[in-house]
């Protein structure tokens, strides 16, 4: 209906175990500053317009924020501009952790 899928966090670990895949946090510094998933990049949400061109169209993108709301908005966004493998993390990072997913720190 929006041009993403939505994935939980063991639909995020088999992407992550398939092969490539890009993940981004969309939340603001000081969310990300209390720890994010392993190997995310952070690119917060109001930078998606003028960063989107940075973003690779070859491969899964999976989106996520707190609690799911944000990284929607931005799987909208880019399923808008054409891309077809876009994904949003179901529950965001409290989803992540209530599935016992460990957090890392900010790279």
């Amino acid at each position: 209906m929006y041009g993403f899928k939505e994935v939980d966090a063991a639909g995020l670990e088999t992407l992550k175990t398939a092969g490539t895949y890009v993940l981004i946090d969309v939340r603001t510094d000081a969310e990300v500053s209390r720890g994010m998933i392993d190997n995310a990049m952070h690119l917060p949400l109001h930078l998606l317009p003028i960063k989107v061109q940075g973003i690779p169209q070859d491969k899964p993108v999976v989106f996520y924020c707190q609690s799911g709301g944000r990284s929607a908005q931005a799987c909208a966004f880019l399923a808008a501009k054409g891309f077809e493998n876009v994904y949003n993390l179901q529950g965001g990072i409290m989803g992540w952790m209530r599935s016992g997913k460990p957090l890392a720190a900010m790279a």
